[in-house]
């Protein structure tokens, strides 16, 4: 049953593809960027076209990911979604469609699949109890 889907799958904003992605964190790195700057974050992973990078932020823009000032000659590109949204709206699609929904499933996996650190484990154990206490 799809029932359980996240009402999020309904938002305005949609799931950035993993190029957008990674133009997203170039933005929430550098903050407001021209497609030159962009570029160039984008080339030390791995060799990116210019042309690849301006036509990925004039879609993104259409799409409502990043917003556009054209007051200058050289355009400069914003995120208009924060990291912690977006990283929120992927975890809950992949909740959905990997895990049925099911959290603790999820959360089951992650800590199965790579081997969490003490501060980690005990943030993490921080986060648990501040939640109970909330739904208390």
């Amino acid at each position: 049953m799809f029932v359980d889907w996240p009402i999020r799958l309904m938002s305005k904003t949609p799931r950035p593809t993993d190029a957008e992605l990674a133009i997203l964190r170039v933005l929430w790195q550098l903050g407001p960027s021209t497609v030159r700057q962009v570029h160039d974050v984008l080339m030390r992973d791995r060799p990116t076209a210019y042309t690849t990078a301006l036509k990925l932020l004039q879609i993104m823009a259409d799409k409502g990911l990043v917003a556009r000032d054209e007051t200058d000659r050289s355009h400069v590109y914003s995120a208009t979604v924060g990291e912690s949204e977006t990283q929120r709206q992927l975890l809950d699609d992949l909740m959905a469609r990997a895990f049925r929904g099911s959290a603790m499933t999820l959360v089951m996996q992650a800590l199965s699949g790579a081997k969490a650190t003490p501060d980690e484990l005990a943030r993490i154990r921080q986060l648990l109890d501040e939640h109970e206490e909330g739904s208390r």
